[in-house]
This record gives C-alpha cells, sequence and structure tokens, in this order.
C-alpha cells in the first residue's frame, strides 16, 4: 500500500498556522506523500474563540468556517475590535490604542463603522453555492438583498474572481466566505484610514473605500497606486514629515498585498507586503517584522497550493528574517517559530528532507515555550497537534518508534483542549490524524490494540466529518478507516474486516471521484484492489480476484494519465500481484487434463 498523507495548513490567532489536518491514505504495500489542497486561512477560528466576547455560539459557527476554509488572518488583526455577540448585522470598530495611522494619529478615538454582513450571515449567503452559474450567483444576490449588507456589484466581483480562478466545485464555498470575509474587513479598514486621514488623502480613500464597495478591483488598485504615489511624492517634498508619510505609504502598500490575497494572488502580496516592510522608518520594527511575516505567510500559502518549492525556501529565509527578539516580542517570536515550523514541514514533506522536518519540530517546541496551555490552551493545543504531524511523518520516514510514540502523545495533548462540544470540526480533524499515528505505530510494533485504537480514532472523527457536511473529509476518513481494516483482516485472517475495508473503500469512492480528484481516486483504488486481492486469496474467490485486477488497471490508467513515476511503478507492482493471485485462482479451478 503506498501511504499519503495531505495536510492543509490552517492559521489562527495573530497568524498563527496553528492546525494542520494530517490525511493518510494508506496503499497495502508501500508509502509516499501526497498533498489534498483544501482552503487555508483558519487564523479566523483561533482569533474569533481567544477573543473575550465571542465565546459561545460564534466560536461554533467560525469553527465550521475554518476547516470549510475560512478568511485567513481576518479576525486576529482585528481582535480588539470583533463585534459583540448581540450584533446581528454591521461592525463596531474600536480604535481606542493606536489604531492605524493614514495623516494623523488614532490614539483616544473610537471609530465606529458598519460596513459589512456578520460571520454567521455571510456562511448563509453562500451555504448552497455548489457552482458559478449565473442562477448560483442570482441567488446568492437575492439572500445578501434580505441582509442589505453587501453589494450586488461586489458578490458579483466575488463570482468574477473565482470563475477566473477556475476554482473546483467542492472549494467554492469555502472560497466564496473567504472573499466576503476579506472584503468585508478592506471596507472597514479602509472607512478607519479615511476618518483618519488628513484632508490630502481622505477624498482618495473614500473613492477606494467606494471601488471596493461596488467589487471594482481594477479602479481599486488604480486608486490605490494614485494615492501611493501621491504620498510618496508628498514624502519627497516634505522631509520633515518622512516618517509620518512613510508609514502611510507602507499602510497603502499593504493595502495593495491584501488586494492581491483577495485575488489568490500569493506572489504579488508577499512582494507588496516585503516592500511596505522596506518602506518603514528604520526605528519601526515591530511593524517592520509584521509585514515581513506576513509576506512569509503568503509566501507560505503559494507553495502550499500550488506546490511551489521555491516559494516555501523563500518563506523560510523571510520567517528568519522576520523573527525578533524573544525578550522583547514574546508573542510575536512565538507566531513566527511556529509559522516557519509549518513551512519547514511542508517543504521536508514535498523534498523527502528529514533534516527540514527535524527544524520544523524544534520551531514549534520553541513556540511552545510561549505559547502554554495555561496561558492560551487551544494555540497550544494546535500547535501540539502540528508537532504531532510532524512527530507522526517523521517517525514513518525513519522507521522511529520513539518519534512515533511522541507524535502519539502529542495528540493526546491537542484532544485535551480540542473537544467535540468546543471546536467539533477541529475534533474530528485531531481524531483522524491520531488514528493516522496511531495506525502507523501498529504496524512498525505489528500492535493489534493500537491498530484497532486507530480504528476507534477514525470512526470518533466520522461522527462530525459527516458526507453531508463535508463530504471529501468524510471520504477521506473512510479511506483510512479501510486502510486500518485491511491491515487488520491481512494480519489476522479475517475475511469479515477485509469485507469490512472493502466497503469502507466503496463508501470512500461515492464522493473521490476519477473527475473530481482523479489522484485521490487511484488512490482510492489501489487501495480496494489491494483489499481485493487479499479478500481473494483468503476466500479462494475467483470474482474477488477479477475485481481487484480491475481496480489496479484503473489506477495504473489515472497514475499514468497524471505522470506520477513513483505510483506508476507501484501500482504495475500491485497489478503484477493481482494478476498473479487470479491465474492461480483460475489454475486451481480448471479441470485437469486427465479428467
Amino acid at each position: 500500500m503506498v501511504g499519503a498523507p495531505a495536510r492543509t495548513q490552517h492559521a489562527s490567532l495573530a497568524g498563527y498556522s496553528t492546525h494542520v489536518t494530517r490525511c493518510a491514505q494508506f496503499f497495502p504495500r508501500l508509502r509516499v506523500t501526497m498533498t489534498e489542497t483544501l482552503s487555508t486561512f483558519a487564523e479566523t477560528i483561533w482569533a474569533w474563540l481567544n477573543a473575550e466576547q465571542n465565546a459561545g455560539a460564534v466560536s461554533a459557527v467560525l469553527a465550521v468556517l475554518t476547516l470549510a476554509g475560512g478568511a485567513g488572518g481576518w479576525l486576529w488583526r482585528r481582535k480588539s475590535t470583533a463585534p459583540a455577540p448581540y450584533q446581528t448585522g454591521g461592525t463596531y470598530v474600536s480604535a481606542s490604542t493606536g489604531g492605524v495611522g493614514a495623516g494623523g494619529s488614532m490614539t483616544g478615538n473610537t471609530i465606529t463603522t458598519n460596513h459589512g454582513a456578520t460571520p454567521e450571515q455571510i456562511a448563509a449567503i453562500f451555504a448552497g453555492v455548489r457552482d458559478l452559474s449565473q442562477s448560483s450567483e442570482a441567488k446568492a444576490i437575492a439572500t445578501a438583498d434580505h441582509f442589505g449588507t453587501i453589494s450586488r456589484e461586489a458578490l458579483a466581483s466575488f463570482f468574477t474572481v473565482l470563475r477566473h480562478e477556475q476554482v473546483p466545485p467542492e472549494h467554492l464555498t469555502a472560497k466564496l466566505t473567504s472573499i466576503a470575509l476579506q472584503y468585508r474587513e478592506m471596507v472597514e479598514r479602509l472607512t478607519a484610514l479615511e476618518q483618519a486621514a488628513g484632508p490630502d488623502d481622505r477624498p482618495t480613500l473614500g473613492e477606494v473605500r467606494a471601488a471596493i464597495e461596488k467589487g471594482d478591483y481594477d479602479h481599486t488598485e488604480r486608486l490605490l497606486v494614485g494615492l501611493e504615489n501621491a504620498q510618496a511624492a508628498a514624502r519627497a517634498k516634505a522631509q520633515a514629515n518622512a516618517d509620518d508619510l512613510a508609514r502611510r505609504q507602507a499602510a497603502t502598500r499593504a493595502e495593495r498585498a491584501r488586494l492581491s490575497t483577495l485575488r489568490f494572488d500569493h506572489r504579488a502580496a508577499a512582494d507588496h507586503f516585503l516592500a511596505a516592510a522596506n518602506l518603514l522608518p528604520i526605528g519601526d520594527t515591530k511593524k517592520r517584522c509584521d509585514y515581513l511575516t506576513s509576506s512569509a505567510d503568503a509566501l507560505r500559502q503559494q507553495g502550499e497550493e500550488r506546490g511551489d518549492n521555491e516559494a516555501l525556501r523563500t518563506a523560510i529565509v523571510r520567517y528568519r528574517e522576520a523573527m525578533p527578539l524573544r525578550s522583547d516580542q514574546p508573542d510575536l517570536w512565538a507566531r513566527v517559530q511556529n509559522n516557519l515550523g509549518n513551512a519547514l514541514q511542508t517543504l521536508g514533506e514535498y523534498e523527502g528532507d528529514s533534516s527540514q522536518l527535524r527544524q520544523g519540530i524544534d520551531a514549534r517546541n520553541s513556540a511552545l515555550l510561549e505559547l502554554t496551555r495555561d496561558r492560551t490552551p487551544l494555540q497550544w493545543a494546535g500547535i501540539q497537534s502540528n508537532l504531532g504531524n510532524a512527530l507522526s511523518i517523521l517517525g514513518e520516514r525513519e522507521d522511529d518508534r520513539v518519534l512515533l510514540g511522541q507524535a502519539v502523545e502529542a495528540y493526546k495533548n491537542a484532544l485535551l483542549e480540542l473537544t467535540r462540544d468546543r471546536t467539533p470540526l477541529l475534533w474530528a480533524s485531531t481524531q483522524n490524524n491520531f488514528g493516522v499515528a496511531l495506525h502507523t505505530l501498529g504496524e512498525h510494533i505489528n500492535d493489534s490494540i493500537l491498530l484497532q485504537q486507530a480504528m476507534d480514532a477514525y470512526k470518533s472523527a466520522l461522527l462530525e466529518y459527516t458526507r453531508e457536511r463535508i463530504p471529501l473529509e468524510w471520504a477521506m476518513t473512510q479511506n483510512n478507516l479501510g486502510n486500518a481494516l485491511s491491515i487488520i483482516g491481512e494480519r489476522e485472517k479475517d475475511s469479515a474486516r477485509l469485507r469490512q475495508a472493502v466497503g469502507a473503500y466503496e463508501n470512500a469512492l461515492l464522493e473521490r471521484t476519477s473527475e473530481r480528484v482523479p489522484l485521490d481516486w487511484a488512490s482510492t483504488q489501489t487501495n480496494l484492489g489491494s483489499a481485493l486481492q487479499a479478500l481473494a486469496e483468503l476466500t479462494c474467490d475467483i470474482d474477488n480476484a477479477k475485481q481487484a485486477v480491475a481496480s489496479h488497471e484503473a489506477a495504473l490508467k489515472i497514475f499514468g494519465n497524471l505522470r506520477t513515476p513513483y505510483y506508476i511503478t507501484v501500482a504495475t507492482n500491485n497489478l503484477a500481484a493481482a494478476r498473479a493471485t487470479l491465474a492461480k485462482l483460475e489454475g486451481s479451478a480448471a479441470p485437469s487434463p486427465h479428467q
């Protein structure tokens, strides 16, 4: 069996990338690593869960939004400005302790805006979107009209962006929600900038805000470029005000970065954030570190979503450049350490480099020095889960039982805080990851008890990972459950377990279709073929042997079309073994020539 753990980076409060979903997809004989792209941006859940006024119901809603593909760093940057649970629409923004400077200090001021749907309303607007047709767009517009919070033009621009990006149907709801949340934040931030700005900037910022509200991104870009150029010219003419103008120019450049993020142009976002950092006066070390970290985050996102290893390498360098002194800024230091760990882990997986995985483990352990369970329990739990993933991958790669045991303990730690009642989908993803670690360790030490515990963990994950709610995650966990059942069935010569494994794989294939996720479909077909072959050998059933051959042939065809050399080799070997089993059974069933 070929193992293909798929992982998705999520982010939390203050840009902490804190929960990596490790989706094991073991084939019966060998193992490799492959990545299933889910939506990123889980910063939403951590920010809202850690905001005192948003405990309870709001945290549950945002947990769903986050695992569906949430909104990135939206709510960390606005932790102090989050709406109270009793609000039904609009947003209260407080800038009473520093705020966003744009031509004048906002210290001591309170700015109130009312520009957007609540996260719950945004979720409702896009809940039923399954395609990018005009009818889906019209339905979303009608729902938004009911709330009266997002302009029709802006909603149309969201669909235009996703049509251009050719986003797969299974990601539409998450991506539309992500865009809407970023749009909401951008309108509020531009309103705050406009109210705090001087007379030179205020009219243009008003036009920028109006353009964003209408979803006219090209005009917005032109206005921001014009504003940045005007600010740069003013800075050259007024040396006395140079530092203040530099900060304003940097803030404008950062808006261009966020606009690029809104368009899923992560490389442009990284470049703009880097430029914003370089525009700041020398003494603005904290803000510079912030921009550099945001630049590195964008590069890491580019690497994870596009398989861009060079972007990941650049992200690692930039995280290290952004790293502040722990004694000066302990929280920011911990944030950068954790996100650095995620970039190192992803690159280590992609390139098969154990040294990078070890560095990623070290970085996450460093982050835990500041993000303690007593101080930040959910962030601590998220990093424990990430740590478990890295330890599990490295332990599997190096056949190291100690590391695999440490991975199991890390997941147990994570589940102390990521409970089903508190964060149901994060709990489910951690249960799945816990099952992967138990599964791997059980195979390595030939322990059926651990394999049974892995099955129990997968079954727990399926309590929240339902087909109706999140079909691909449900299918992934069905596949994982089939792997555990198949291994136990083979080792214990248990035909009932093997038949259960076949059933689990067939469930997975209900959602893992060749059109939707071809590589995952081929992986599960190979798993199914291996289980059927083992069942055929155990029961001498020729029909099962024929089905095994058919499954391996179908998988090999897809692997060939996708040009995946390693998988082609493994599938070819598995097909040869299945054909040998079929020939043997047919030979045994044939009448003797002397009869």
